[in-house]
């Protein structure tokens, strides 16, 4: 049997396909502004690159609705069960996405125990660093090679709109725009593990870094610093949600069909 999970954020749609327990496939598109329109090209290209017959579809995000799915999964226990699969038996998650960032507690066996969300504010995520980066005149795909011999500048205001001002009054009185940029990164690491200590972590415990900033490898050496452990990062992070989904609905749908047989 094939799984597909469909994770639909508000910047990217991501998508991975499961043979069995076998994850032989994965595909991302911008979401630009029509998430039904994108999941359905999601699930296009997998029926059209993998000539599937027997799939099922399971889908997370905010627009886990939009499209008719075997089963619809809310995107925190997603995350849990995709760092699971990513990172067996991490219990701390630190997930940014295109408009909210989240801090996750685990059993250790990918079962959240607790968690903390941040999606009334773009502070703190990839929209928050792509509105200063395109402030600074440069492409938020650059930032590591942008930021390496950095020295960071204060950054007060959390508010993009605030930010933005405070980083166009910053350039005017001729501050690098890469020291800038670090010190934004600094003011997002700040937040971010503000937002974590919330769940009362371990000093020193390992973090599983996934969503869209994890490609980001000076941020995740930062957020070190910050969150007082190691943060690890994963070729597939930013598929993390999208590859809890396919693991719920293969256990579950799995389970539906010994029921329906027996």
């Amino acid at each position: 049997m094939y799984t597909i999970g469909l994770d639909s954020g508000s910047t990217t749609t991501k998508g991975v396909l499961f043979s069995g327990e076998e994850l032989i496939d994965k595909y991302l598109i911008p979401t630009a502004g029509n998430p039904k329109k994108a999941m359905s090209e999601v699930v296009d290209y997998f029926k059209r690159n993998d000539e599937l017959s027997d799939v099922k579809l399971v889908t997370t995000g905010y627009g886990r609705k939009l499209l008719p799915a075997d089963l619809v999964v809310t995107e925190i226990t997603c995350h849990g069960k995709g760092a699971e699969f990513l990172r067996p038996g991490v219990r701390q998650v630190i997930d940014i996405g295109g408009q909210d960032c989240k801090t996750i507690q685990l059993n250790g066996k990918g079962n959240v125990t607790e968690f903390s969300m941040n999606d009334r504010c773009a502070a703190g995520t990839g929209r928050f660093v792509e509105v200063m980066m395109r402030t600074l005149g440069e492409d938020i795909c650059d930032l590591d090679q942008f930021v390496q011999e950095a020295q960071p500048v204060t950054i007060n205001s959390m508010c993009t709109v605030f930010a933005e001002s405070e980083v166009i009054s910053l350039i005017s009185k001729g501050e690098n725009r890469e020291d800038i940029a670090l010190g934004v990164l600094h003011s997002i690491a700040q937040r971010i593990s503000s937002q974590y200590s919330k769940l009362r972590p371990a000093r020193g415990e390992e973090v599983l870094f996934t969503g869209g900033l994890s490609k980001n490898a000076a941020f995740a050496k930062m957020l070190e610093r910050y969150v007082a452990g190691p943060v690890k990062c994963d070729e597939l992070s930013q598929y993390a949600g999208a590859i809890g989904a396919a693991q719920i609905g293969i256990k579950k749908l799995k389970f539906l069909l010994i029921i329906f047989c027996s």
